[in-house]
């Protein structure tokens, strides 16, 4: 898959905002700890979080500095992140309608600028460059990558069954065929790599890795376990159109029929924190 196959537009996540923060499993703390560390954060600063969604990643790390920036093409996410933001108290994060290639935007300079799950979606080479000009010298650039909707699959015993990953998957592309979706588009074979050529290229060194959390248990209920779904651009709620109500429907009745109590059990998967400098 080339920089040009796949065409962003603004449907890529509709409907999925009201959806984040029932279905996808909050960033541990310990991302946070790992993250001041290793960059020696001491609350000054300020972080530039490309992609921030509904502000997951941005309201974990903006007490870590002195301001923040989250900025998101969706103005849905965002409004999402603004009402996180009030009931967290959160008063030190900027929200900014705009997508990451209209950077630097007057933004001015930061410390870190991060990416949590969103580069894929960019014109990688183009971002990578303006963003690396936005860096202050001693800056760095963060990228978190996790799959925060489900657990790895397993066959270990859990105190609830594993959600049914399989059969939702076989669901969706029952009404949405088998190619995988995004927005007005497709993604025949996936979102793209090659990430390291990427950054390197636009005068990045390194990276550095670290890993954080993985292995805790966490019970999650059908509702969750449905916006989880809903959450994902592959299946986000405008892509199923009038028949909307009939795949959830569906989707309830096979997420009711393999709980037990209504719950399910899965294992929080380890998020990989790579680290460039400019």
């Amino acid at each position: 898959m080339t920089e040009a196959a796949w065409q962003w537009d603004e449907t890529l996540y509709a409907g999925s905002a009201r959806h984040y923060s029932l279905g996808r499993l909050p960033y541990p703390p310990d991302l946070a700890e790992a993250i001041g560390t290793a960059l020696d954060l001491d609350g000054t600063g300020r972080l530039l979080d490309v992609g921030c969604g509904p502000g997951s990643l941005t309201l974990l790390l903006a007490p870590l500095f002195e301001a923040a920036v989250g900025v998101d093409a969706d103005q849905d996410m965002l409004a999402e992140g603004q009402r996180r933001a009030a009931d967290v108290g959160a008063t030190n994060v900027e929200w900014r309608h705009l997508r990451a290639e209209a950077l630097p935007a007057d933004l001015g300079t930061f410390r870190v600028a991060t990416f949590a799950q969103s580069f894929h979606w960019m014109d990688r080479p183009l971002v990578a460059g303006r963003v690396r000009e936005m860096l202050t010298p001693d800056g760095a650039w963060v990228h978190v990558g996790a799959s925060t909707h489900r657990g790895p699959a397993d066959d270990e015993t859990l105190p609830y069954p594993h959600p049914p990953w399989l059969e939702i998957d076989e669901l969706v592309a029952s009404y949405l065929g088998p190619v995988r979706r995004a927005g007005q588009g497709s993604l025949p074979t996936g979102t793209p790599s090659g990430e390291q050529e990427i950054m390197r290229e636009a005068g990045f060194t390194g990276p550095t890795q670290i890993e954080v959390g993985g292995g805790m248990i966490v019970e999650r209920s059908v509702d969750e376990i449905a916006s989880a779904v809903f959450s994902l651009s592959s299946s986000a709620p405008h892509l199923f159109a009038d028949r909307l109500p009939a795949f959830e429907a569906d989707l309830r009745r096979v997420l009711t029929t393999a709980a037990r109590d209504g719950l399910f059990a899965e294992r929080r998967r380890e998020i990989a924190v790579v680290i460039w400098r400019p």
